[in-house]
């Protein structure tokens, strides 16, 4: 009857570590997702930049 209790408790640690394991990986993916909001932040930040340059004309003798 003791294995009953022996096996109890290694499932409840293994749905422990499962619980903790989704938890941590929900952090990971909440970063994730931050820094990707960030990049594209930054990428319209530079397409507006560059849309402020005006290229100069090339002269035909060069």
């Amino acid at each position: 009857m003791i294995w009953v209790l022996v096996f109890g408790l290694i499932a409840l640690a293994g749905l422990i570590m499962l619980v903790s394991y989704a938890v941590w990986l929900a952090h990971k993916a909440s970063d994730l997702f931050s820094e990707l909001e960030m990049l594209g932040r930054r990428a319209e930040e530079l397409a507006d930049l560059l849309s402020q340059i005006e290229p100069t004309p090339q002269l035909e003798g060069d």
